[in-house]
């Protein structure tokens, strides 16, 4: 099953696609947004040429279960992907992906590799990954 997933933010999402049978992920371009959300005819390239069963979209939940500001724009973005693109879409933890994403870029890269867009796509990359293990753990129980 092909699988796109976002890492949400008002103005750069990024993005990236994988498949469930091997689990695997590859970090796509990022989406610029205006006024909190993309150009949906950017979206609906993407789900016409990767033909995703489902996406997954990144959602910040803490320790302290304490919600953030950006929560209720996750999901109204994640309504109007329903909506327009009838797909199943699930939110996953994204606690951390960012802090992540920039250790790892920096590390192989340096300062030079710290670009915003490369940081969110790898970050919607990571929440890819932790869903996929997720649903290993489901299979476990």
């Amino acid at each position: 099953m092909i699988v796109l997933s976002f890492d949400f933010g008002t103005k750069i999402i990024g993005v990236a696609v994988g498949e469930t049978l091997f689990h695997t992920t590859k970090v796509l371009k990022h989406l610029k947004c205006k006024k909190n959300y993309p150009n949906w005819d950017s979206v609906r390239k993407l789900i016409n040429c990767w033909k995703p069963s489902m996406i997954v979209v990144g959602l910040p939940i803490y320790k302290n279960k304490k919600k953030q500001n950006i929560t209720k724009k996750i999901k109204k973005f994640v309504e109007i992907l329903k909506e327009k693109f009838q797909l199943k879409v699930q939110l996953h933890n994204e606690y951390l992906t960012t802090i992540e994403a920039k250790n790892y870029l920096f590390n192989n890269g340096g300062f030079k590799a710290l670009k915003k867009g490369k940081i969110d796509s790898l970050s919607a990359a990571l929440i890819l990954e932790s869903w996929y293990f997720s649903l290993q753990k489901v299979k476990k129980n």
